[in-house]
């Protein structure tokens, strides 16, 4: 699940450059609320695998 949780940091990281940058205008809102969902994600994840391992 941490694969998943950081596969998808890096798209909506992506999609928060392309956005952020002006380069795709229309895309703003969708790459900020992509970007903070998966970082949610990518946190959780990772604290999920923390107590897994521990």
């Amino acid at each position: 699940m941490l694969h998943y949780a950081v596969v998808f940091l890096v798209i909506a990281l992506v999609a928060a450059l392309f956005g952020f940058g002006g380069i795709a205008a229309g895309a703003v809102g969708i790459a900020k609320i992509l970007f903070f969902i998966f970082v949610v994600m990518a946190v959780v994840a990772f604290v999920v695998g923390l107590l897994k391992r521990g």
